[in-house]
């Protein structure tokens, strides 16, 4: 690899202008060649995945070329894929270290992430703070996406928090991880699932049972949220004894929700009515996140008939209120999805 000749600055007189050289600019196709070492021997096998499908999916995204040599990865290819590539597999490496688990959702993540000006920082936070992560019993959380970021922080800072933004961005996920989390640690006494049943353009017509098996179909996504961070077992039994209840918001009038982690999913949904009767039940030592996606109403009307975003509307800015708006590029399912979003909505803002 030559070396990039350096312009020499011209001479004069004294009172000529000094002029410095150009400051040196990267050279995109430019390429390199990295080495990365890993101290811990035994996390080689989970980094690199079975068949090394994890340096393999790194290789296809970044366009790069990997291989190992005993405790040591080498990478080759244009000079800023080799350093993305870099930042991703030892963030991968950390992340093992801290005893989380690494997929390729995750991993599809970290790719994202990368182009970020600081991989390390969003994971990490703050220089010598704590790492950003929700944990629960059965797993540790941290952030997928940059938004994902702030919406943590806000989670855990804010009173009421409007969470907006297409399918798979966590919205509702990192809601109820956090939720789970403050049940865990006693700061709340209660967790409120909460969303309207309404039927999503199909109507399901006479549903048998009680009223439980009628409204858990519109429940049963945050049923899964709760089952990824809490053994079954013990979600049957705060279940059965209160401490979580999963309801339709019709079931939220005339209360007041104190010492309570409340969520209400699917808040564009909602009609004015229910938003403001919803977010008056707000009690002591309570928080409460709504999410919702603005581009995807059901009930009739429309968009100008959802409580979602005239709430938002009004407030917006308030004190204790926080708002998180996600994109398609926030979208941690498959990759596929983020282009069927964007494809839908429009390109990326």
């Amino acid at each position: 690899m030559g070396r990039r000749p350096t312009r020499k600055p011209q001479v004069g007189s004294a009172a000529d202008p000094v002029i410095s050289p150009d400051p040196p600019r990267a050279i995109p196709n430019r390429r390199a060649q990295t080495e990365v070492s890993f101290d811990n021997q035994s996390l080689l096998g989970p980094l690199f995945g079975q068949f090394d499908a994890n340096l393999v999916q790194l290789e296809n995204r970044l366009g790069v070329f990997i291989h190992a040599r005993g405790d040591k990865v080498v990478i080759e290819g244009a000079e800023d894929s080799v350093a993305r590539a870099r930042d991703v597999l030892q963030t991968m490496y950390d992340r093992l270290a801290m005893g989380q688990d690494l997929d390729s959702g995750a991993i599809e993540s970290m790719i994202a992430m990368s182009n970020e000006p600081t991989l390390e920082g969003i994971i990490s936070g703050e220089k010598d703070a704590p790492p950003i992560m929700i944990r629960t019993r059965r797993k540790t959380i941290v952030p997928r996406s940059a938004t994902q970021i702030a919406y943590m922080r806000s989670l855990a800072r804010d009173d009421i928090v409007f969470a907006l933004g297409p399918a798979g961005t966590g919205k509702t996920y990192l809601a109820v991880a956090q939720a789970v989390s403050q049940l865990m640690a006693g700061t709340v006494q209660r967790l409120i699932l909460s969303r309207p049943a309404v039927e999503a353009g199909e109507k399901l017509g006479f549903l048998p049972g009680d009223m439980k098996d009628k409204v858990d179909p519109y429940l049963r996504p945050l049923y899964d949220a709760l089952y990824d961070c809490m053994p079954p077992e013990q979600v049957e039994r705060r279940i059965a004894s209160g401490e979580i209840e999963i309801a339709p918001i019709a079931f939220m009038r005339g209360r007041t929700l104190a010492d309570a982690f409340v969520i209400l999913d699917e808040a564009q949904n909602t009609t004015r009515e229910q938003m403001k009767m919803f977010l008056t039940r707000f009690g002591q030592n309570s928080r409460m996140v709504i999410c919702g996606d603005p581009r995807q109403v059901d009930i009739p009307g429309g968009d100008r008939m959802s409580g979602l975003a005239d709430a938002v509307e009004k407030m917006e800015g308030v004190e204790g209120f926080g708002t998180i708006r996600f994109t398609a590029a926030d979208v941690v399912r498959h990759p596929i999805v983020g282009r069927i979003v964007e494809a839908y909505e429009g390109p990326i803002e």
